[in-house]
């Protein structure tokens, strides 16, 4: 996982291949399953039944569905039982009624769950969660379906990418919630610049810019443990911070555009609005590529009533890339490859991939890339909260200047219950008085 070992014009990498790959084969398995082909079935579990994991577990059944393919969810996980009635309520619409003896509750329930016969594991809690329940899920011999991000900092970073060499030792399919990765409009922009259509990249911006996150009072009675957990997002150790959480999904179409993550990160931040958790309202970080000559700035905020937008942007020497469409300055009109087979929705998309490369026993493994993007997001957050340059090798290698740290309290405590929650409003101040 080095960082600006080639150029970033007309690179064919390997990412970018099996993504590609993944995303037209979703038509030879659909055609397979037309010409009356045996359908495969397969059962899945999933972990963490908030709004985003019942989402991912709808978009796996479309998938199936999509594929021509038999899939049942057959057990389900939550930290707490009222999240997990929703998602069996929801599976009773699929004629998929959950029995109380595969329904798994607590923070150490996700063993439960692996120890199952699913074969397909979909995790989707808190990102503080997702280097053990992944580890675990590996070690089982479970394919795996991970919302992004998978890590809050970077000693979680470094078990992604061990457990994903793990998974690929043992021919296990691994996707994650980047969905961009695997939606045609992006696939075909990276496919006409890996062809030249705009020649060099001289540099870009990605944004995330929006409303505040959600937040959960405190009540009388409640514990802290609860409270933490409830209000994951507001929480640095659980979510990450925001520029990880969420824009994390504009910095990976960023290291996938530009072939791998950036050498130096600077960034800047603070919090103006926000009094529950210590996260920032916003966040710009420069990213520097080939050793400062290139650069890409991004922006995320969280502010209600402020100007918002989602996107990426690149320019080369002949043309931009906007949120995966190609404009050329000479007003020259480029038709992008089609990618058949695909689904509208690319959160569908991102699971038809992941079943499909497991039918062509040819399963995706994207445990690397993804571990890689959020290491980057955590490159901008620890610039903005020390007021100092991040190198991706402080991050990203066990020996490099962060490369140790492992944020409190993690996924381990929550199971002995030993959790100390940081204070509300109290937030890192970079630099010195």
């Amino acid at each position: 996982m080095k960082a600006d070992k080639h150029g970033v014009s007309r690179r064919d990498f390997m990412q970018g291949a099996l993504t590609a790959g993944a995303a037209v084969g979703g038509l030879t398995i659909l055609g397979a399953a037309a010409r009356g082909a045996p359908k495969k079935s397969y059962t899945a579990g999933l972990v963490g039944c908030g709004g985003r994991g019942r989402g991912a577990m709808i978009n796996h059944l479309d998938a199936a569905k999509h594929l021509g393919i038999d899939v049942k969810i057959t057990a389900l996980c939550d930290v707490y039982p009222d999240r997990l009635q929703q998602a069996r309520d929801r599976l009773k619409i699929d004629k998929m009624d959950i029995p109380d003896d595969r329904c798994f509750t607590g923070y150490s329930g996700y063993k439960k769950l692996i120890d199952t016969d699913v074969d397909i594991v979909l995790l989707a809690t808190a990102p503080v969660f997702r280097p053990l329940h992944f580890e675990t899920a590996v070690k089982a011999g479970k394919h795996v379906f991970m919302e992004k991000p998978v890590c809050v900092d970077p000693v979680g970073g470094q078990r992604i990418v061990a457990a994903g060499e793990a998974a690929k030792a043992k021919n296990l399919g691994v996707v994650a919630g980047t969905q961009r990765r695997h939606q045609g409009t992006y696939l075909g922009a990276k496919k006409l610049i890996d062809d030249g259509a705009i020649g060099t990249i001289w540099g870009g911006v990605v944004y995330w810019t929006g409303a505040k996150s959600w937040v959960v009072d405190r009540t009388e009675g409640m514990s802290d443990i609860d409270y933490i957990t409830r209000n994951w997002i507001n929480f640095f150790e659980m979510s990450g911070d925001h520029i990880i959480e969420q824009h994390v999904h504009n910095i990976d179409v960023m290291c996938w555009f530009m072939g791998g993550p950036p050498s130096l990160a600077v960034s800047f931040g603070g919090r103006a609005r926000r009094k529950t958790g210590n996260c920032y309202d916003f966040f710009a970080t420069d990213y520097s590529y080939q050793k400062g000559a290139i650069h890409v700035t991004s922006a995320c905020r969280q502010i209600t009533g402020a100007w918002s937008r989602v996107a990426e942007q690149f320019v080369g020497e002949k043309g931009l890339m906007k949120s995966g469409r190609i404009k050329l300055h000479s007003k020259e009109k480029i038709k992008a490859p089609d990618f058949p087979g695909q689904h509208r929705n690319p959160y569908v998309q991102e699971h038809v991939a992941l079943l499909d490369s497991i039918l062509k026993e040819k399963p995706l493994n994207e445990a690397s890339q993804i571990a890689e993007s959020t290491l980057v997001g955590v490159m901008g957050r620890l610039s903005a909260y020390t007021g100092q340059p991040i190198r991706y090798s402080d991050v990203a290698e066990a020996d490099g200047r962060f490369g140790k740290l492992a944020l409190a309290p993690s996924a381990e405590d929550f199971e002995t219950g030993k959790v100390t929650i940081p204070k509300d409003d109290v937030i890192p101040v970079p630099g010195k008085e």
